[in-house]
């Protein structure tokens, strides 16, 4: 009878552990904003890490929109590959824990965008089809922008 109050112990214990880390990664490190976006809390290395993203997207958008122009699908393929999901890899854990849910989906999205760019730029070499999933994806960049800010980090 004592190993089972024991084993009940234990398993409450896990699963109060368990949701304090499931919250965590729904909810990331947040704090209100005075500007009314939602303000992602961060180190300084991991604030420069999404700024370089972000501005590396920047890039690709402005790369893939002048392929696109220029109707060299091949080229709109190749840097949008390179943005999608593959770009992804290199992302620490511990900066995934940081940012809530609805961020983390809005950047997946993002890059799972740019895959699908690639992979009509590939497959249909259709630059009106690409163009326009360009211009979809940079709502889901202003969108981004418009709800969360990244504050200079204290420490």
């Amino acid at each position: 009878m004592k190993n089972v109050k024991v084993l009940w112990a234990m398993i409450i214990v896990l699963m109060v552990f368990s949701g304090i880390l499931v919250n965590k990664f729904i909810s990331g490190s947040v704090a209100p904003s005075d500007d009314g976006r939602t303000s992602v809390v961060l180190t300084k290395d991991e604030r420069n890490l999404i700024l370089e993203e972000m501005r590396a997207f920047l890039v690709s958008v402005q790369g893939i929109s002048q392929a696109i122009s220029e109707n060299n699908m091949d080229k709109a393929a190749e840097l949008a590959h390179k943005a999608g999901m593959a770009a992804e890899e290199g992302t620490p854990g511990s900066l995934l824990q940081k940012i809530p849910l609805a961020m983390k989906k809005m950047g997946f999205g993002t890059r799972e965008q740019f895959d699908g760019i690639a992979e009509t730029a590939r497959t249909t070499q259709d630059a009106t089809i690409a163009r326009q999933q360009l211009d979809t994806l940079m709502l889901t960049c202003i969108a981004c922008h418009s709800i969360y800010r990244l504050p200079e980090a204290v420490e």
